[in-house]
């Protein structure tokens, strides 16, 4: 069994992405192995798996049954699941109050000035709940 020197290590987070990208791009839900095929065989199929696995076990994919395995789909477009981990981090401060305002003290004027508009459009009568702007999506 071969060791990899720290180097040669993926940054955490790389293959999960890697695999969403290849979900995002798909017509429809794939299995492992074209999910493997999508990477170029470049992981092991067992190691696509785990994968999916893993991102299923975080709410990010979906799957169905397809023959003996699974094929999967993601819940989420890449911005959404941006919004979903900012949220899970959120959740798991004891002050949310000093994790929001050290969160906006780093926005750019830009951002701010995003953020303040969508914070008003979120106020305004008749949008709760409804669609957030070039989303797609609900809150």
């Amino acid at each position: 069994m071969s060791e990899t020197s720290p180097a040669a290590r993926r940054p955490a987070g790389e293959l999960e992405a890697s695999v969403l990208a290849a979900l995002w791009a798909a017509a429809g839900p794939l299995t492992p192995a074209e999910v493997q095929g999508e990477l170029g065989g470049r992981l092991a199929r067992t190691t696509v798996t785990t994968i999916l696995s893993r991102l299923h076990d975080k709410g990010a994919v979906s799957r169905t049954r397809a023959g003996r395995g699974f094929a999967y789909s993601p819940i989420h477009d890449s911005a959404g699941l941006t919004a979903r981990r900012m949220r899970s981090e959120l959740d798991k401060q004891d002050d949310r109050t000093t994790a929001l305002a050290r969160f906006v003290s780093e926005l750019t004027s830009e951002d701010e000035q995003l953020l303040r508009s969508l914070l008003d459009e979120a106020d305004a009568p008749g949008a709760a709940g409804g669609p957030l702007p070039g989303s797609g999506t609900t809150p």
